[in-house]
Parts: structure tokens; C-alpha cells; sequence
């Protein structure tokens, strides 16, 4: 069979199965194995040697390793120590100890054992990262102790990939010959230091100045695979010479560039090489160990689930966070297949335990969603079990503050930094026990009961701030604001104009759209960027701001009638356009008068 008929049925597969598992919420990883699955021996036979596929396909680890490597700068690794080794070292030492008894039931070596735990302690990070984002969680409590997990999987990734060989074939070797292979490696290594953090990066500026984007790629790739080669060649793994290349590039100028250039071929031959492990994997042999294969992914999540519980209490998460945490990272990682199949290239792993174990670990991939939502509903079980806080101290507040998410927050910390008193109230328990860390004044409640607000004090209150991001529990504690408390002085957050409309009606002094403000910052750096004048710029958007804000009182009457409201927006619009079209002139007549004064051409 020709190399392009090969090529366009790999890319035709993978374009239909990825997005039809995205789809479904499964990932993209499985996408990439179920179509290699599809083409490889077990299915059609339509690629019936996958070992020639899987051999190109390792540079996609290679370059994700270097992708990996280039985002970890030493002083970002810095500020996450604790958390990120202390937290992660931890959960894959202890995972892996849990996970050992695993090989020696499939009658594997101590040492073996050992390492086949480690690699199954190992999470899928683009897993659970999808997770976590599509549910906007990731700066969450759990999200950001998940990473930190995730992140030293990453790097452990690499010694683990270098004990390989050790594990292979490290025992026949005298001492005389183990001495000479470590000094080699060391001195490969400080080599490879050295020339990546005062050659290259003297190289790439050279290259740059051509302006020839194509050979700052190849400069890029020739990196990559060069640190790559060399590596090997000393006895170590590729992935680590890769790794290396991308951390000693990480604080340079070039690291933004360089990322951009290699992503894309990352990204299709780490497709490439999901594929191909998708193709090795033999179906009748799982079929016919199917007991094994359904028991190696229940004591893996048992396992997991178990050791990540125990992390999230000694990292002293709140309650709720844990079953989170446990559920979002207990699946086996795509590093897995990396390390199970370049153990099978070296004869660690035999092809049959090494299937076993890859679908043992894609079938925890697939529970990985389902797992999260019993997850978040163990953690909603537990935070409703807790109630509402009582006991608001006998302080009389000046501010009530209702949500304290990101926009209240703000409020809280301008407040705080005035030496002005205040009290917060969120329904959230993960967010107020994070909170209360920093020493801000918040209590579990929720705003919209009158009995809660009542006993926060708003019978002395001066100032209500609304700055929950539900509408209609806005709009309820705006009423029961205007009904019940008619001394407090109301400043909402809206979403939009009729949201603020509809606490208008409800007596609302101030409100403020959320996103206006923001929005016309931007659009005065817009300004900017396009040449505008800074001060210019400034009128413009001042202009704009104050014309909007006039025409937002002034809607208020229509706020009902939607053919009125449309009529509005024409009249104004072009009641705008004709304003900056006067200015304009003016600006023109002074620059014709030789006047470049700033003031006098503000428009009017």
C-alpha cells in the first residue's frame, strides 16, 4: 500500500472520529485511539504493520516534551514549590506503592512492578484540564491543586522515561562500564546545558534577523530533534534532550515564537502517535482477558481516588473540593502510552500486558466525565449539608457586600485598602473558606434571604453593594433591599442594560454594567494601537462613554417597547457618528491653521 494512500486515510479518520469524541465530551485522546483502532490489525487490517507508524510518531512525544518544557520557567516552578512538589511528589509516590501489587499479580519483576505503578499513578493533564475548563473551574480551589499534581506528573515524566533502559538492561553491566555510561550521560548533559542556554539562543537571533520565517521553523525543529538525538546517543531518553532544550529556552525572548512554530507539528504527530498506539492494541486479546482488563481500571481508580482524597485533606482543601480533585485526576494518563509502549520497544513490558494495561487506561479516560459529575455531586452533598453561617459578630457594618466572586472582590479589597468597614456574604463555601485565608471578613450566607441579611446587619448598614453574578438573585436582593431596608443605598452590578433597567425599578442608586467599563478601557487602547494620539484616543472614548451613558437614562422610558428601544439606537447612532464627524472638522480647520494643540483638538 502507497505512503499517501496511508497518510490520507490517518488524517481522514482522525478528522471525523476527533471531533465526534469532542462532541460527546470524551476527548480528543480517545478520538485519536479509536480511529487507530479502526485502522490497525484488530479491526480492518488496513494498516497491518503500526510498529513502522509508532516509530515516526515518537517525535510527537518528543516535541510535547519540549512544548512541556519551554512554559516552565525556573521562577514560576519557584513560587509553586510546595504545592507542586510537595503535593505531586506525594500523590504519584503513594499512588505508585498502591499501584505495584498490579504487576506482581501479572507476574512481573519487583522492579517492573514498581515502575508499571508509577506509570499508572500518572493522570491524563489534557483530560482533566478539559474538565476543568469547560466547567470554568480550573482557578477553583481543586483546579489549581490538580494542576499543580498534573504539572509534576509532567516532569516526572522524564526520569521515568530514563529509567528504562536502567531497568532493561542496566543489571548486566560491570561497574567499570555503569561508571563510564553515567559519565557520559553527565557529561552529555552539561554539554547540552551549556550550549542551549549560550549557543542557541545566539543562533536564533541571527536567524531571526533574516526575517525568513520558514528557517526560524527549521532552526526550531533542528533544536528539537538535534537535543533530542544527542541524548540518545548518550544512553538517555530523546524525550529528556527535548524536555531539557525546552526549559533552558524558557525564559528567553524567543519562547512565544518557538512555541507557535512547533505546535503544529506537535500537535499532529502526538495525533499521529495516539493513533498508532490505538492500531497496536490487539481487541481479541483484551476480549479474551476482559476480566483483567476491567480489573486493572477499578483498583487504578480505586487507588487513585483513594491516595488524591488523602492529598486534598492534608492539602487542606475544603470539603466539597475534595471529591472534585479526586474524581477530575484519577483516570491513567497519556504518558502511559508513551511509557508502556517504549517499555514494550526495549522488552520490559510484553505486548500483551502493555495492551492490557492501554485499555485498561483508555477505558479510565472514557468513566473520566461520569466520575466528575458523581464527584461534584458528592461535593454539592457535602457543602449542603453545612449550614448557613449565624454568628455575624457584633461589629455594625458601614457596607454590605452580596457575592464575593471576582467583581465583589474588587470592591472588597479598594474597601480594605480604605480602612473601611465591611461584611461579605456568599453562598459559595469553597469560595468563602478560600477567602477567609486572607483574612477578608465573609460569611456563608445567602443574600437573598431576608433573615440572613437581617442578621448581617443591614438594619445599620449604610451602603448595599449587589455584586452576585446571577440575575434573578440580584434582582431578589435589590427587592428585598427596596421593601425591607429603604435606608440603604443600592450600587448593583448589572449584566446588561435591562438587567440594570430592572434594578433601576427596584431603587437601585448606582448600577454598573460589568463588562462597560473594561470594554471601554480596551477600546481606548484600540485607539492607540492604530495611531491615535493617547489624548486623542482618551476624547474619543470619553466622547463615547459619556453620549452611551446618557443614551442608556434615556432608553429607560422604552425600556419596554423593543420597536422603540431599535429606534433609540438608530437615531443615536447617527446622532454620534455626526458628533465625531464635527470634531473631526475642527481638528481638521486647526491642523490647516498650523494649531496642533492637544486641547483644541478634543472634539466637541
Amino acid at each position: 500500500m502507497s505512503f499517501l494512500l496511508e497518510a490520507a486515510m490517518l488524517l481522514g479518520v482522525a478528522i471525523v472520529a476527533v471531533p465526534l469524541f469532542q462532541w460527546l465530551g470524551l476527548g480528543s485522546i480517545l478520538g485519536y485511539l479509536s480511529a487507530g483502532l479502526l485502522l490497525g490489525p484488530s479491526v480492518t487490517g488496513f494498516i497491518a504493520e503500526p510498529e513502522s507508524v509508532l516509530h515516526f510518531a515518537e517525535f510527537g512525544v518528543v516535541m510535547l516534551l519540549f512544548i512541556i518544557g519551554l512554559s516552565l520557567e525556573p521562577s514560576r516552578l519557584w513560587t509553586m514549590r510546595k504545592r507542586l512538589f510537595g503535593l505531586g511528589s506525594l500523590q504519584l509516590l503513594a499512588s505508585g506503592a498502591l499501584l505495584t501489587p498490579i504487576g506482581l499479580m501479572l507476574d512481573l519483576t519487583l522492579e517492573v512492578s514498581i515502575l508499571l505503578g508509577l506509570t499508572l499513578a500518572l493522570s491524563s493533564t489534557a483530560f482533566a484540564l478539559q474538565v476543568l475548563n469547560a466547567r470554568q473551574q480550573l482557578t477553583s480551589p481543586h483546579g489549581q491543586t490538580a494542576f499543580s499534581i498534573l504539572l509534576f506528573q509532567d516532569l516526572a515524566v522524564i526520569p521515568l522515561l530514563a529509567a528504562l533502559p536502567l531497568v532493561a538492561g542496566g543489571t548486566s553491566l560491570s561497574f567499570g562500564e555503569s561508571l563510564l555510561l553515567v559519565l557520559r550521560a553527565a557529561a552529555t548533559v552539561g554539554a547540552a546545558i551549556l550550549f542551549g542556554r549560550l549557543v542557541f539562543p545566539r543562533v536564533l537571533a541571527l536567524v531571526a534577523r533574516s526575517e525568513v520565517n520558514e528557517i526560524f521553523t527549521a532552526a526550531a525543529l533542528f533544536l528539537v530533534l538535534g537535543m533530542a538525538l544527542v541524548m540518545e546517543w548518550a544512553g538517555l531518553s530523546m524525550a529528556l534532550g527535548a524536555f531539557l532544550g525546552g526549559v533552558l529556552l524558557a525564559d528567553t525572548v524567543y519562547r512565544h515564537e518557538l512555541e507557535a512554530n512547533i505546535e503544529p507539528f506537535k500537535g499532529l504527530l502526538l495525533g499521529l502517535f495516539f493513533i498508532a498506539v490505538g492500531m497496536s492494541v490487539n481487541l481479541a486479546l483484551v476480549f479474551e482477558n476482559i476480566g483483567w482488563v476491567l480489573a486493572i481500571t477499578l483498583l487504578t481508580l480505586i487507588g487513585k481516588l483513594v491516595v488524591i482524597a488523602v492529598v486534598g485533606l492534608i492539602a487542606r482543601l475544603p470539603h466539597p473540593e475534595i471529591p472534585r480533585l479526586a474524581t477530575v485526576i484519577s483516570q491513567g494518563g497519556e504518558f502511559d502510552f508513551v511509557l508502556l509502549t517504549a517499555g514494550v520497544s526495549i522488552g520490559i513490558f510484553e505486548q500483551r500486558i502493555a495492551s492490557l494495561c492501554i485499555a485498561a487506561v483508555t477505558l479510565s479516560m472514557a468513566l473520566t466525565p461520569f466520575l466528575y459529575r458523581i464527584g461534584e455531586g458528592v461535593g454539592d452533598r457535602l457543602k449542603q449539608t453545612q449550614p448557613y453561617d449565624g454568628n455575624f459578630g457584633n461589629d455594625s457594618p458601614t457596607v454590605l457586600i452580596a457575592g464575593l466572586g471576582r467583581f465583589g472582590q474588587m470592591v472588597a479589597r479598594v474597601l480594605k485598602s480604605q480602612n473601611l468597614n465591611f461584611t461579605a456574604l456568599d453562598p459559595n463555601i469553597t469560595q468563602v473558606e478560600f477567602i477567609r485565608r486572607f483574612g477578608s471578613r465573609i460569611y456563608y450566607a445567602d443574600a437573598t434571604r431576608l433573615d440572613l441579611l437581617r442578621s448581617a446587619g443591614a438594619d445599620q448598614a449604610r451602603i448595599l453593594v449587589i455584586a452576585v453574578d446571577d440575575e434573578e438573585a440580584a434582582t431578589r436582593i435589590a427587592r428585598q433591599a427596596r421593601d425591607h431596608f429603604p435606608h440603604l443605598q443600592v450600587f448593583a452590578r448589572a449584566r446588561n442594560r435591562h438587567h440594570a433597567w430592572q434594578l433601576m425599578d427596584l431603587g437601585a442608586k448606582v448600577v454598573v454594567r460589568e463588562t462597560f467599563a473594561a470594554s471601554m478601557e480596551m477600546s481606548t487602547e484600540v485607539l492607540k494601537g492604530m495611531g491615535y494620539p493617547s489624548s486623542n484616543a482618551m476624547d474619543a472614548v470619553r466622547t463615547f462613554r459619556e453620549f452611551d451613558n446618557r443614551l442608556f437614562k434615556d432608553s429607560y422610558k422604552h425600556r419596554d417597547d423593543m420597536s422603540a428601544l431599535v429606534d433609540d439606537d438608530k437615531a443615536s447612532m447617527a446622532e454620534l457618528q455626526a458628533l465625531f464627524q464635527k470634531g473631526l472638522s475642527r481638528h481638521s480647520e486647526h491642523h490647516t491653521q498650523g494649531d496642533t494643540s492637544p486641547t483644541d483638538a478634543e472634539p466637541s
